[in-house]
């Protein structure tokens, strides 16, 4: 059953686990608490539950979508709610419980801040159990800082296993994604030679056997001059038949021609189901043929860095995608729900999709704004131009 669990669910459910292991002393330190009627002290409360429980369900918010989308404003927030809690917990209860909670919080931390801050969100959320450990017996300052130094040693520990998870996750995703386009490129290879495969047939049919029936028609023609009687009619039958037959492989060699198109849309599905990471809304007609297959290649590699910068600079979840033909052009129009920006600055990859269309003479339009999200309209003439 774990074999079936990405990284981010089992990391996800190790945490839910710990949180509700710890809850087993919390209720036997209240037990005893109530027991003993001491009313000196932290004593355990509703306030200690609603900390506990707060701890629990942010815990399951913030882990909800982990690797499935870049880390946003609410989620550092409810990271620092989650320190919060666990400080809270320690503070009620007058131990350093809230370190085993710590633990869970450091494997989840790589996720949503970067390395460095990282780091210092760990040392800083331990001293704040300094405090505590002063009011245990026999603890003094120097002890208190040695004994959340530890801690820090194993949450330590625990952000590493989570860094190595986020790694492995981002890895694993990276090659789905480059196996989804090499399968795309592959099936747009198999259209391209299917088509070049008829293409060349069809001038074989023309060049060859088209030539040696137009010879037969000639010869046989002259020969209805030459003889007499059945023999004639015999031959004028012939003429006749071989006349038809070259009209047949004229059909046939114009037909395989008219049917040599590339079905785009195969490959542009297959691109985009290898993208778990992003929801694509995908609107592509079936079967989406275009006749030139270098302009099916600048489709698909289009389409390709649209999703690719989706995923890798937008920070989108969902990405709408729509590919159609359009009065003798062939139209991409992409739109996300990412960041955005006010000033778009080129990389390589949009560069790289404005050299490929102004190769074909196509045009590309950019769309965005910040908190706007990203577009891009993109049409090319399904034709080469002159």
């Amino acid at each position: 059953m774990l074999n079936r669990l990405s990284h981010t669910q089992l990391l996800r459910y190790a945490g839910l686990f710990t949180w509700a292991v710890v809850g087993i002393p919390l209720i036997i330190l209240a037990w005893n608490f109530q027991a003993e009627g001491e009313a000196d002290g932290p004593a355990p409360g509703p306030v200690l539950a609603l900390s506990y429980l707060a701890f629990g369900v942010i815990y399951w918010l913030v882990t909800r979508s982990l690797g499935m989308r870049k880390p946003r404003p609410t989620d550092i927030v409810l990271l620092g709610l989650l320190t919060l809690s666990a400080i809270a917990v320690s503070y009620l209860t007058g131990t350093g419980i809230a370190a085993v909670l710590m633990m869970t919080i450091a494997g989840v931390i790589p996720w949503l801040v970067p390395l460095k801050v990282g780091v210092m969100w760990l040392v800083l959320q331990h001293v704040a159990l300094v405090p505590v450990f002063t009011r245990l017996e026999g603890f003094t300052l120097e002890l208190a800082i040695m004994q959340a130094l530890l801690y820090v040693g194993y949450s330590s520990f625990a952000m590493v296993i989570g860094l190595v998870a986020k790694q492995q996750a981002q890895a694993r995703e990276e090659q789905r994604r480059l196996n989804a386009e090499l399968r795309a490129t592959r099936a747009l290879l198999a259209e391209s030679s299917r088509m070049s495969e008829r293409v060349r047939i069809s001038r074989e049919l023309h060049d060859l056997l088209g030539h040696h029936l137009t010879a037969l028609s000639l010869n046989l023609e002259v020969a209805g001059h030459l003889t007499e009687g059945k023999a004639q009619e015999h031959v004028r039958q012939s003429h006749t038949l071989a006349k038809l037959l070259l009209t047949d492989v004229r059909e046939a060699v114009s037909e395989m021609r008219q049917e040599g198109s590339v079905d785009l849309s195969g490959a542009i599905r297959t691109l985009a189901d290898g993208v778990p990471a992003l929801d694509i809304r995908l609107d592509v007609p079936e079967p989406l043929n275009v006749e030139d297959p270098e302009c099916a290649h600048v489709a698909l590699r289009c389409a390709q860095e649209i999703i690719t910068n989706a995923v890798r600079h937008a920070g989108a979840s969902t990405l709408w995608l729509s590919v159609s033909r359009e009065a003798g052009q062939l139209r991409i129009q992409a739109r996300d729900d990412g960041a955005g920006t006010d000033t778009v600055s080129p990389g390589n990859g949009l560069g790289g999709m404005r050299e490929r269309l102004a190769h074909c003479g196509g045009r590309m339009d950019i769309i965005t704004g910040r908190g706007k999200g990203f577009a891009l309209d993109i049409r090319m003439p399904l034709e080469k131009p002159a």
